[in-house]
């Protein structure tokens, strides 16, 4: 999947039915003011254990939500609207901001955005096709050098 707001081509995902909301992995969350509104300032590493191609990324925040992880640590956490691209579907999730270092994917599609034309086979993986090699063997933290031309 992709976060073409952000700048972000491709994102590991994991479709969660049991979480309402979406979950990013972000760092070094900033929050700022413009006026009356609250914005943050927040960056996002695409790929499992690395820096490579990390984006800093700038909205409006939409909510702050106090949420329950599913090992049970609750938190309150920044919620921001993003466009999200899944099998070249583009809707606008609500994406709850938080640190995911721990976890297997960098991001988490809850069921609120998966209402917007999706149906979940839980029987299946990678419907929407692998990343290319390259990609994957990045998101594994094994970096392929780039070739110079």
């Amino acid at each position: 999947m992709s976060l073409p707001e952000a700048d972000v081509p491709w994102i590991k995902a994991k479709l969660d039915t049991g979480a309402r909301t979406s979950s990013l992995h972000a760092f070094d969350l900033e929050e700022l003011r413009r006026g009356d509104e609250a914005f943050v300032r927040f960056g996002i590493h695409p790929w499992q254990d690395s820096e490579d191609d990390a984006v800093v990324f700038e909205c409006p925040v939409y909510d702050r939500r106090h949420v329950r992880s599913s090992s049970g640590h609750g938190e309150e956490r920044i919620v921001v609207l993003m466009d999200v691209v899944l099998m070249e579907h583009r809707v606008t999730a609500e994406v709850t901001l938080t640190n995911r270092d721990e976890m297997g994917f960098r991001m988490l599609i809850g069921r609120e955005a998966l209402r917007h034309g999706f149906m979940v086979d839980p029987a299946r993986s990678f419907v929407g096709g692998r990343a290319p090699r390259g990609i994957r063997r990045r998101n594994r933290g094994r970096h392929v050098p780039t070739p110079q031309v």
